[in-house]
C-alpha cells in the first residue's frame, strides 16, 4: 500500500505580496495612566508635561494626541525630571545615581493617509553622567544626588548630594565643573559656633534659584540651615539659621521672601535683607493643622496674585493621630481654605502660572497633581477651585478592570447621546476651562470612524472610553449598584449636590474635599462586571456580573424613576444532589429608583445558583439574550419578559462548580491534587512512548499513527484524553446567535449555539415570531406580542478531545462571517449568502475546526496544540483591508495563544498566514485581558492602569503623530537598527510609534520565532481529515517545554522580577 507523503510546496510570490499588503504587526500606543509614577516635570514654554516611572520610563504629554515615550536602558526608578525650558530637552535622575539627557529629535518625513507629513519628532536619550565618589571616601552615599536645580541660563545643572555638597554640570555636554563645587565644610566654616555644635548639616534637601537675580541659589540642608549662595562671587550672602528639620523651599516672586516647610507640619516665612548675614528668626511660623503633632509638609508653593492675597499650596501636614493616613494637598488664599483629600499618595505637583519676567504677579491658573494612581488638575481661576476633566491619563483602574468590550464604527447618533449623557453626569463636578497642558501639534488625521472601548469594573460600573485616537478619553460611566440593595450610594444622580464630591465640604477641620476618581475598594465584590455586550444599532446593552446578575439596559436621554423588572432563571432545573456553597445573590430593589440620563436598566435576569456569568450574547433584532455560567446556559426574551430556555451543563461529578469563585478554600487542595496528577500522568506517558505496544485504544492508535508519519509529516505532540468528569466541565465558555441552516438545507432560521469547558456544543433552533417570514416583528405588533419564543435542541456535538470551546462562529455560503443584528435588514452591510451551504467554525483550546451545516460534518481543521504546543486563549474574526487595493479585503481568523503569540488563518480554509509575538507568555493577565477590534487592532493590559494598543493590519494604525516648535533646531535622528525595550518590557524599534511617532518598516511575514516556514508542510498538513482528528493534547503546561525553553523562561522571570503583577481578568 502506497503511503501518502506531504511534499514541501513552493512559496507563491503573489500570495506573499498580498500578505504584505494586508498584515503587519505594530505596538502603537499605551493608553491609560503610567504604572507606578515616581517623578513629574513641566515645561512652561512648550506647555509639555513629563512623568517618570519606577520602571525607568519617561512619558511626555502635551495637547491631546501629542505623546512621546522613552525608556532608560536599565529598569531603574526615575526620581526626578527637569525640562530645559523651550529646548525640547529634559534631564532625568535615576535611583542608581545616574543623570540622563533626552532630546526631541526630528524623524524622517512619512506618509499618513496619502499625505506627506513633515516635522514628526521623537524622544531620544543622547547622553548620561554618573557623579564619581569623593577621593578617600569608600562609600558613594556622600555623592548620592538628592536634588537637582537647573539654573535659569540653562547652561548649568546644580546637584545637591546626601553628603551636603553641591556639584555643577555644564549643559548640554554633562561635564563636571570642578571649580564650582561647594562642599559642606566650606559652609560650616561661616556658621556661628553656637549653631555649629559639631553637628552635620545633613543632606541637601532643596535648591532654589533667586527669581530676580540669576546665579544666587538658596540651599536648604536637612538640619534646617538655609544658605543664600552667590555663584559668581562664590561666597555666602546670608545664612538663615533654622532649627527645625527642613523639607522644602520656595521663593516669593519678588525675591524678598522665601518659605520653608518642615517635618513638624509647619512652614516659616523668611525675609531676605541686605543687613546682617545671620538671620535667626523667620518673619512668621505656622503649623496650620496644629497644635497636636503633624506630619511633614513635603513640598510647598507660594504664588502671588493681583488681588493681593497669595495662594499657598502644600502637601502633607495632617495631624498624625487623626488623619495621618490621609493623602492631602492644601490650598489657602485669604479666608479660602480647602484640603483636597486624595485616595492615593501625592508624588509631586506644580502650578501653571505666568513666567513672563515683566509681569509682577504669578497669577496661577491651574494646579496639576500627580498621584500614585491618577492625575488631578484643579482650576485655580474658577471660584471654589473645581477639578478639571482629563482628556487623557484617566485612571482605567479607578476600580479594578474585570472585562472589556470594543465597538467599531459607532453610529453618530449613539455617539452624540453618549457624549450628552457624560456631560450631564459631570454636572458641576468639573470646571470647563481649557486644558493647561496643551503643547505640541497633533499631526494625525482625524479618525475615519468613532470607536468605543467599554471596561467593566469590580465595583459594578461600566466605563465608556473614546478609543478613536491616541488619547483614550472618558465619555460616560454607568453604575449598576443602584439596581440592588448594597452598601454603595443608592443614588448616582449628578444633579444632587450631596452626591457631588467636588461640592462636598465637610464642616469638620481640616476642611476636606474628596477629589479624584480612583477608588479601588468595592463595597460588594458580587457587583463585579464579568461580561458586556452592546448593540450599536438598537442602543441595547447587556452587562452580567459575579453573582449571576444579567441586566438589560436601554439608552434614554431623560432622567427616570422606575422599578426594574426581575426574572429568575434556575439553571439547575431542580437537579438533585447539587447544593450551592457560594455567595448569595444580590437583593434587587423593590421600590422605584432614580436613574440619570444614559443607559437605564429595563430588566434584571437573575441566574440561580448565583454563580459568575461566563458568557453572554445579545441579538437585539430578536429581542433575545443568552447567558451562561458554570452550571448551564439560559435564553431570555427581554421584550416579553419571558424565560425561553434553561439548560444545565453540569456533569454528575462536577462538585467544584457548586463552590463559587468566592469559596476557594475547599477547592484549593483538590485543584492542586488534580494538577499534580496531570503532571505525573504526562511524565509517565512520556516515558512509555518509546515502548512499542499493541494499539488497543483510540489514543494509542493515534500515537502509533504519528510515529509512522514522523519521517514525512510535521512533528505533532502526543495526545492525552481529557477526563469526562473534570471539575468545572460544565462552564459555558461561549454563546452565539445565528440565522442559519440547522434543521435542513433548505430552510434557515434563528439558532443559538453554546460551547462548554468539556468540548460540548449545543445548537438550538429558535422559533421567533415574525422571523423567517421575511420580516421581524415590531415591538407591540398586533397578534404577535402574545406569541412566545420557542427553542428546540437541534444538534449536540461532543468534541472527542474534550478541549474547552473558546469560540463558535457561523459562516455563510461564501465562507464569510454572518453580519451583526440589523446590519442585513437595514442594508448596513452585504447580505449573507443564503443559497449555498453554511458552515460553523468551532475553536477549542487545542484546535480549529470547520463543520458543514446542517449535517455537521467536518470539512477542515488545524490542530494548533499538536503542532505548536500552545493553547487558544482568544479568537476573533477580523477584516483586513489592503494598503494597495482599496476594494480588496480578507476575512481572517486571529488566535491569541497562552504563549502570547498571534496566529492568523484564512477562512474557511484555515491556512496559516502569519504569526507574531505579541505578549510575554509570563504575562497571564495581559493575555487574559486582550480584546480585538473588527479592523485588525487590539488592546491588552500591560499593567493594572495601562492598555497596550497594537495593530495586526498594515493599513489600520492608531499611533501618535506630532510635532513641537522648539527654541533650537531639530537635529535629525541617527539611523539605528537597534532594539530598545518599550515601557512595558516588550521590544520595538527605537523609532517605533509610541516612542518616535514614525512608522517602522512593515513586519516580516515570517516571524523570527517561527520554527517552521509558512511554505512548509505544516501549513497544509491539517487541511485533510484523519481518524485521530479530535484527539489532541489533554493539557499544555509549562512542563511540556524543553530544557532550553525552561532556562529562557527562568531568565525572563528574573528580568521581570520586581514588576507587580497585573489584574487577572476572569
Amino acid at each position: 500500500m502506497m503511503k501518502f507523503r506531504f511534499r514541501r510546496q513552493g512559496t507563491d510570490p503573489q500570495r506573499e505580496k498580498i500578505k504584505q499588503e494586508l498584515f503587519a504587526f505594530n505596538k502603537t500606543v499605551e493608553h491609560g495612566f503610567p504604572h507606578q509614577p515616581s517623578a513629574l516635570a513641566f515645561d512652561p514654554k512648550l506647555e509639555l508635561m513629563a512623568i517618570g516611572t519606577k520602571s525607568g520610563a519617561i512619558k511626555v504629554y502635551g495637547h491631546p494626541g501629542v505623546e512621546f515615550t522613552g525608556l532608560h536602558k536599565d529598569i531603574t526608578a526615575v526620581t526626578q525630571i527637569l525640562f530645559l525650558p523651550g529646548q525640547g530637552r529634559l534631564l532625568s535622575l535615576l535611583d542608581d545615581n545616574t543623570i540622563h539627557l533626552w532630546e526631541l529629535v526630528a524623524g524622517d518625513p512619512r506618509e499618513v493617509g496619502g499625505d506627506k507629513r513633515e516635522g514628526v519628532v521623537c524622544l531620544q536619550e543622547v547622553d548620561s553622567y554618573s557623579l564619581p565618589g569623593r577621593p578617600g571616601i569608600e562609600s558613594c552615599s556622600a555623592t548620592r544626588v538628592t536634588v537637582l536645580l537647573l539654573l535659569r541660563s540653562c547652561d548649568q545643572l546644580c546637584m545637591g548630594t546626601e553628603g551636603g555638597g553641591l556639584y555643577f554640570l555644564e549643559l548640554p555636554r554633562l561635564s563636571l565643573k570642578d571649580n564650582q563645587t561647594l562642599l559642606q565644610d566650606q559652609v560650616t566654616q561661616s556658621l556661628p559656633d553656637d549653631y555649629r555644635c559639631g553637628k552635620s548639616l545633613g543632606p541637601v534637601e532643596s535648591l532654589q534659584e533667586h527669581p530676580q537675580q540669576s546665579g544666587k541659589i538658596l540651599i536648604g540642608y536637612s538640619r534646617g540651615l538655609v544658605v543664600l549662595w552667590d555663584l559668581s562671587t562664590r561666597h555666602t550672602e546670608q545664612l538663615f539659621l533654622g532649627k527645625q528639620q527642613l523639607e522644602g523651599l520656595v521663593w516669593e516672586r519678588s525675591g524678598n521672601l522665601f518659605v520653608s516647610s518642615h517635618n513638624d507640619g509647619g512652614y516659616s516665612v523668611w525675609a531676605v535683607t541686605n543687613g546682617n548675614i545671620y538671620n535667626h528668626q523667620p518673619v512668621s511660623s505656622t503649623i496650620p493643622y496644629g497644635p497636636f503633632p503633624c506630619k511633614a509638609i513635603n513640598k510647598i508653593l507660594w504664588r502671588t496674585t493681583q488681588t493681593g492675597s497669595p495662594v499657598l499650596l502644600y502637601s502633607g501636614g495632617m495631624p498624625r493621630a487623626s488623619y495621618g493616613d490621609r493623602h492631602c494637598l492644601t490650598i489657602q488664599q485669604d479666608k479660602d481654605h480647602v484640603t483636597f483629600d486624595f485616595t492615593s499618595r501625592v508624588i509631586d505637583f506644580f502650578t501653571v502660572h505666568s513666567i513672563d519676567p515683566e509681569k509682577e504677579f504669578d497669577e496661577p491658573s491651574a494646579l496639576v497633581v500627580l498621584l500614585e494612581e491618577e492625575l488631578v488638575v484643579i482650576d485655580l481661576q474658577t471660584p471654589g477651585w473645581p477639578s478639571m476633566p482629563t482628556p487623557y491619563l484617566a485612571p482605567l483602574h479607578s476600580s479594578a478592570i474585570t472585562c472589556s468590550f470594543h465597538i467599531s464604527s459607532v453610529p453618530p447618533k449613539l455617539w452624540e447621546r453618549l457624549v450628552n449623557a457624560g456631560k450631564a453626569q459631570q454636572g458641576r463636578q468639573h470646571a470647563h476651562g481649557s486644558w493647561p497642558i496643551c503643547g505640541g501639534k497633533n499631526l494625525a488625521p482625524p479618525p475615519k470612524q468613532q470607536e468605543l472601548l467599554l471596561t467593566g469594573h469590580e465595583d459594578g460600573t461600566v466605563r465608556f472610553w473614546d478609543a478613536s485616537g491616541v488619547a483614550l478619553t472618558p465619555m460616560y460611566k454607568l453604575s449598576t449598584a443602584n439596581v440592588f440593595h448594597t452598601d454603595c450610594d443608592p443614588c448616582d444622580d449628578p444633579q444632587d449636590a450631596s452626591d457631588d464630591p467636588d461640592m462636598q465640604q465637610e464642616e469638620e477641620w481640616p476642611p476636606f474635599r474628596k477629589v479624584g476618581c480612583f477608588d479601588p475598594y468595592s463595597d460588594d465584590p458580587r457587583l463585579g462586571i464579568q461580561k458586556i455586550s452592546l448593540c450599536k444599532y438598537s442602543n441595547k446593552l447587556v452587562v452580567a456580573g459575579t453573582a449571576g446578575q444579567v441586566i438589560v439596559l436601554g439608552l434614554s436621554d431623560e432622567r427616570s424613576d422606575h422599578l426594574v423588572d426581575v426574572s429568575v432563571v434556575d439553571l439547575l432545573q431542580d437537579r438533585e444532589g447539587f447544593t450551592w456553597k457560594g455567595h448569595e445573590r444580590l437583593e434587587p430593589r423593590l421600590k422605584p429608583a432614580p436613574f440619570p440620563p444614559g443607559f437605564q436598566p429595563l430588566v434584571l435576569v437573575q441566574c440561580l445558583p448565583p454563580a459568575s456569568v461566563t458568557a453572554v450574547a445579545l441579538h437585539a433584532e430578536w429581542n433575545l439574550i443568552s447567558f451562561g455560567t458554570s452550571h448551564g446556559f439560559g435564553l431570555f426574551d427581554y421584550h416579553r419578559r419571558n424565560a425561553v430556555l434553561a439548560r444545565c451543563t453540569l456533569h454528575p461529578n462536577d462538585s467544584l462548580a457548586m463552590e463559587g469563585p468566592l469559596s476557594r478554600v475547599k477547592s484549593l487542595k483538590k485543584s492542586l491534587r488534580q494538577s499534580f496528577r496531570r503532571i505525573r500522568k504526562s511524565r509517565v506517558s512520556g516515558k512509555k512512548r518509546t515502548i512499542t505496544t499493541t494499539p488497543t485504544s483510540k489514543v494509542q492508535e493515534a500515537n502509533a499513527a504519528l510515529a509512522e508519519q514522523e519521517d514525512v509529516a510535521p512533528i505533532q505532540r502526543r495526545i492525552e484524553p481529557r477526563s469526562a468528569d473534570d471539575s468545572l466541565s460544565g462552564v459555558v465558555r461561549c454563546l452565539c446567535f445565528a440565522d442559519t441552516f440547522l434543521r435542513d438545507g433548505t430552510h434557515h432560521g434563528p439558532t443559538l449555539w453554546a460551547g462548554t469547558n468539556s468540548g460540548s456544543v449545543y445548537a438550538y433552533a429558535l422559533e421567533v415570531p415574525g422571523v423567517g417570514l421575511g420580516r421581524v416583528c415590531e415591538r407591540g405588533g398586533a397578534g404577535e406580542s402574545s406569541v412566545c419564543v420557542e427553542a428546540l435542541l437541534g444538534k449536540e456535538i461532543q468534541l472527542m478531545h474534550r478541549a474547552p470551546v473558546v469560540s463558535i462562529s457561523v459562516l455563510d455560503g461564501r465562507g464569510k462571517p454572518l453580519p451583526d443584528p440589523y446590519e442585513a435588514s437595514q442594508d448596513l452591510s452585504i447580505a449573507p449568502e443564503m443559497t449555498n451551504a453554511h458552515s460553523v467554525l468551532i475553536a477549542s483550546e487545542e484546535q480549529l475546526k470547520v463543520f458543514s451545516l446542517p449535517k455537521v460534518s467536518a470539512k477542515t481543521k488545524f490542530k494548533l496544540t499538536a503542532h505548536e504546543g500552545c493553547r487558544v486563549r482568544k479568537v476573533a474574526l477580523v477584516v483586513f483591508n489592503s494598503t494597495v487595493q482599496e476594494d480588496y479585503s480578507e476575512h481572517t481568523l486571529v488566535c491569541l495563544t497562552n504563549l502570547g503569540d498571534m496566529h492568523l488563518f484564512n477562512i474557511p480554509g484555515l491556512r496559516p498566514q502569519v504569526r507574531y509575538d505579541c505578549i510575554r507568555k509570563e504575562d497571564i493577565s495581559g493575555i487574559a485581558s486582550c480584546v480585538f477590534t473588527k479592523n485588525g487592532q487590539g488592546f491588552y493590559l500591560i499593567s493594572p492602569s495601562e492598555y497596550e494598543r497594537f495593530s495586526l493590519s498594515a493599513k489600520v494604525l492608531t499611533e501618535p503623530l506630532c510635532s513641537v516648535q522648539l527654541d533650537r533646531p531639530l537635529e535629525p535622528t541617527p539611523a539605528s537598527d537597534g532594539m530598545t525595550p518599550q515601557a512595558n518590557g516588550t521590544h520595538k524599534n527605537q523609532m517605533g510609534q509610541a516612542e518616535g511617532q514614525t512608522e517602522e518598516p512593515p513586519s516580516s511575514l515570517s516571524s523570527p520565532i517561527l520554527d517552521t516556514p509558512l511554505d512548509s508542510p505544516l501549513s497544509f498538513a491539517d487541511l485533510t481529515l484523519d481518524s485521530t482528528g479530535e484527539i489532541t493534547v489533554e493539557d499544555v503546561r509549562d512542563f511540556l517545554t524543553t530544557v532550553d525553553e525552561a532556562e529562557n523562561n527562568l531568565k525572563n522571570i528574573k528580568e521581570e522580577e520586581g514588576r507587580s503583577a497585573g489584574i487577572l481578568i476572569n
